[in-house]
């Protein structure tokens, strides 16, 4: 049985951390500015790093002990796609939702004029952007460039869902780049995207200097979807259990302390500063305080839930978020669909270390691994009482983690790996 332990009985006490610049990277920051990890014997130095990709390698060569993870990298990088193989978990969910597209003025405008109704419909916004498309493509002018985070992120399996939706194919309609999210303004600014799905702060910061419109967020595409992860490698977790689980602690703490509507404006303003994320307090406040803007000229709207970072179970670890992962991962040819989901995410993401740290704060855990998704629109109960929040998809898909293959077959536009077994 895994246990919590004193700060004597840490293995070490001193940790580096990284994050990237984004408000869902609020669980480090605030427990750094509000004494959590020192409360469990830590003494953390954070990192604020460039790309997911930096955030990756520094993890996997030791020079963070830890960090502020996409959801899919753990898995990736135990799969060994995307250029590194090194074995790593996670034992918390670092929150729910948090994402949106965005796209250009001058798009927006083209996909206004050419299927007006479709472009205000946000959950139907990709098939006004299908006729623009199309449009183009009679014309002879090059494909429309998109960007996402990185390869296995959230961001690029949300976009390619929310075109595929419509008929595009995101293959071979469009051009998808990495950018690393703090650049995707400056580069949407300056021509060299049309659009790109990331978290926040940055389709609120594209709002705010008025350069593009937001057309539907994360919430929308999949209400409460994972998002951010803490990693660390698997050696390094073999080796400092009882640091590990203090670290969660803290974690959990502080993502506990954030979900207090009172101190979501507090938070926010941690987090502008320029050591962390660095934009505006009143845009970093924008999604952080329930509220979120699509364009310049709109009022705010109240959207609850663009970010949860402790209710509705939100820093549990479920195994079937790293199975849906893996569907995305075969759907879009980065792994062979014969790959053991199952296994694999019971390798990766670990809710025994999860419920070894809760339990020392009395924080109820889901009395399973794994849930399907798709069934609920509004908050409900599950066997043993945990409140969760709905979890609908905009096309109304069901998720079934025990019949991943089923789910994979269900989507018309995929390009499955072809290996030697499925010629």
């Amino acid at each position: 049985m895994i246990m919590s332990a004193g700060p004597a009985q840490l293995e070490t006490r001193q940790l580096n951390v990284g994050f990237i610049p984004l408000t869902d990277c609020a669980a480090l920051v605030a427990a750094q500015e509000l004494g959590f990890f020192e409360r469990q014997g830590l003494e953390v130095k954070l990192f604020r790093e460039p790309s997911w990709s930096s955030i990756r390698d520094k993890v996997s060569v030791g020079l963070l002990d830890a960090a502020h993870m996409l959801a899919g990298m753990p898995i990736a990088a135990t799969l060994g796609i995307d250029g590194i193989a090194q074995p790593m978990i996670t034992a918390m969910s670092l929150g729910l939702n948090g994402n949106a597209i965005t796209v250009s003025n001058a798009l927006y405008d083209r996909m206004l004029d050419i299927a007006p109704r479709q472009a205000t419909d946000r959950t139907a916004s990709a098939l006004a952007l299908r006729r623009v498309i199309e449009a183009d493509r009679r014309a002879g002018r090059k494909p429309l460039t998109f960007a996402t985070v990185f390869p296995v992120s959230g961001h690029n399996y949300q976009l390619r869902y929310w075109m595929a939706s419509a008929g595009i194919d995101p293959d071979r309609d469009v051009r998808l780049v990495i950018v690393p999210p703090p650049q995707m303004c400056d580069r949407l600014a300056a021509g060299l995207i049309d659009g790109y799905c990331v978290g926040e702060p940055w389709n609120e910061m594209a709002v705010h200097h008025r350069l593009g419109h937001v057309l539907v967020t994360g919430y929308e595409l999949w209400n409460n979807s994972p998002e951010k992860v803490l990693g660390v490698t698997a050696d390094w977790a073999q080796r400092h259990p009882r640091t590990h689980i203090a670290l969660v602690t803290a974690l959990i703490e502080a993502a506990r302390w954030i979900d207090e509507p009172e101190h979501r404006r507090e938070v926010a303003l941690m987090l502008a500063k320029p050591e962390y994320v660095g934009a505006p307090g009143e845009v970093v406040s924008m999604s952080m305080t329930g509220t979120f803007k699509y364009h310049a000229d709109a009022p705010a709207l109240p959207v609850p839930d663009f970010n949860v970072f402790f209710r509705y179970g939100a820093t549990f670890p479920w195994r079937s978020h790293a199975v849906w992962f893996m569907t995305q991962m075969a759907r879009w040819g980065q792994i062979p669909r014969a790959t053991p989901f199952d296994e694999i995410a019971r390798a990766v993401y670990r809710p025994d270390i999860y419920r070894a740290a809760a339990g020392s704060l009395g924080v109820a855990c889901p009395g399973r691994d794994s849930k399907p998704e798709g069934d609920h629109d509004q908050p409900y109960a599950d066997a043993e009482g945990l409140a969760l929040g709905p979890d609908r998809f905009m096309d109304r898909r069901r998720f079934d983690p025990a019949h991943p293959l089923a789910y994979l077959d269900s989507f018309d536009i995929r390009h499955e790996l072809q290996t030697s077994e499925s010629l």
